[in-house]
Formats: structure tokens, C-alpha cells, sequence
């Protein structure tokens, strides 16, 4: 992974073999961003995408392997126990123009992945919901 900040936007390369999820937080950490933007396009190869269920209170994951290209990937950063909290959704399709999508928990590199997080000024907490099963904001 590569990186550079232009004014308040950090441009990602993510390259082959390497993880989304982990390489933005380590973005994130490495300049304490905590406030921000994630919007990405790429190619991935393994993509473990959730689903919540209200009514369970958790979450349904599933793992797809093979050929996809992100069509839109977006989230935000915030800060949960003081450290970087990402909440990320994917639509990747396949060769067919299938589209699946959901939560992102993790997507693997096949070929590149471009990033831009845009960092915003402040900060934003996420606080558990005994309700909802969920992290919330805290507004």
C-alpha cells in the first residue's frame, strides 16, 4: 500500500494480495484521522460481506471468492474507545454483471484498489446500543 495527502484528502493505492479494511485503518492510525470519507474502486478476489439482522441482533456474513470489481465502495470514519472506526459498505460484480453487496468486512486485492479518504475537523464517538445490537453514533 502506498499513500499521499493532498490538503485534507488522502489518495490509497491498495495494491495485489494486500487487505482494504486493514490498509485504510492503518491509514487512519498513522495520522490519527478520526473524522472522515471512504470512497474506492478496484478489483478484489475474496470479500467477506455482512448483513444485519435487527430482529437477531447480528450479523449474517458471507464469504465470495473469484473475479469481482468493486463498483462502489463507500463509509465513513469515526472513533470508537479511541481508536479509528470504520463502517464501509461494498457492491462488487462479477463477470456475468452480478451485483452483491453489504457490509464490508474484509476484500482482498486481485489487481489494485484506489482509495480517497477525505478527513474531515472534529470527532465523532460511537457508543453501543443495548436496542439496537449496533455501534451508534453519538450526536
Amino acid at each position: 500500500m502506498k499513500y499521499r495527502k493532498i490538503d485534507s484528502k488522502y489518495i490509497i493505492r491498495i495494491d495485489k494480495n494486500e487487505e482494504i479494511v486493514a490498509s485504510i485503518e492503518k491509514v487512519c492510525i498513522e495520522n490519527k484521522i478520526q473524522l472522515g470519507k471512504i470512497t474506492a474502486i478496484g478489483a478484489v478476489n475474496k470479500v467477506i460481506i455482512g448483513l444485519f439482522k435487527p430482529e437477531d441482533r447480528k450479523y449474517l456474513s458471507s464469504e465470495l471468492k473469484g473475479d469481482f470489481e468493486i463498483t462502489s465502495l463507500i463509509g465513513n470514519i469515526t472513533s470508537k474507545d479511541n481508536k479509528p472506526y470504520l463502517h464501509i459498505h461494498i457492491n462488487i460484480a462479477d463477470e456475468k454483471h452480478r451485483i452483491f453487496g453489504g457490509h464490508l468486512n474484509l476484500a482482498m486485492v486481485s489487481a489494485t484498489c484506489e482509495v480517497l479518504v477525505e478527513e474531515f475537523a472534529g470527532n465523532v464517538e460511537r457508543n453501543f446500543d443495548e436496542d439496537i445490537g449496533l455501534n451508534l453514533l453519538k450526536l
